[in-house]
């Protein structure tokens, strides 16, 4: 059974590979299955608190994501000054005698508008979700090894307000609903390989959660290490877009029919 949801981007979306760098780099044209796993936990530690946040956690994890895209969507490249951290420490780069840790620089960066809603399906996979050791949720007495109740996806998507580079804001169109089979417009993000794609589709790599990633490696809180290709493992996904036009400054895809 899938859970979908339908919103309306209501600002530029923006999300860099997990590869690139702080100083360059493309966007991804939509929100990758971490991006949307990591939304709906934030959404869960701050509607149902921590500790249910943590029990729903390995469930969230676990889910299959499917995007339908819109019709058309505009790639804009653009450089803007940004601040980051001085490689030689605290330094007066501004010749005003006040020393600080930032420094002004030039960064690429590229925002997607959208030519129409995105919509975001999710289904739980065949795993049993169990309760880590010691922990507890608001609504059941758990014990290591007894079975969780999984999350409240509706619930969880209709709170769901952006997604991406904070900023990304998305408007939900209509309340969630279930259905038992997805139509053509949904790419599945996160299966082990595409049942079939189009050779003049858009290749785009996304990034996921690996099946050993724990709590710890994604709250922000915890130094617990987040590892690229073993916690936060990446897929090539080829999605129906075909690239129409084009110039220095930007780039507008099509949606291909299916």
């Amino acid at each position: 059974m899938w859970t979908i949801a339908t919103y309306q981007p209501t600002s530029l979306f923006s999300l860099r590979p997990a590869l690139s760098t702080t100083s360059g780099g493309q966007t991804l044209v939509v929100p990758t299955p971490f991006a949307i796993k990591m939304a709906l936990l934030d959404v869960a530690i701050r509607g149902w608190g921590l500790e249910q946040g943590m029990a729903w956690f390995p469930a969230l994890r676990d889910l299959q994501v499917a995007v339908a895209g819109p019709e058309r969507l505009i790639v804009n490249n653009t450089f803007i000054k940004i601040q980051r951290l001085n490689k030689n420490g605290p330094a007066d780069k501004q010749g005003t005698g006040i020393v600080g840790p930032l420094g002004s620089t030039i960064a690429f960066r590229a925002f997607v508008q959208f030519g129409g809603t995105l919509g975001l399906a999710l289904a739980f996979t065949d795993k049993p979700m169990v309760a880590p050791k010691g922990k507890r949720t608001q609504q059941l007495s758990l014990g290591l090894g007894e079975e969780v109740k999984l999350p409240p996806l509706a619930a969880l998507l209709a709170q769901l307000s952006y997604i991406g580079k904070r900023g990304s804001f998305m408007q939900l169109q209509a309340a969630p609903e279930e259905v038992k089979a997805l139509n053509k417009d949904f790419v599945l993000l996160n299966g082990l390989t595409q049942d079939s794609f189009q050779l003049d589709g858009l290749l785009q790599m996304m990034d996921d959660c690996g099946p050993h990633l724990q709590f710890a490696h994604v709250n922000v809180f915890d130094s617990k290490a987040l590892q690229v290709g073993k916690d936060r493992i990446l897929r090539t996904v080829v999605l129906p877009y075909r690239l129409e036009r084009s110039s220095q400054r930007y780039q507008l895809y099509q949606r291909l029919n299916r």
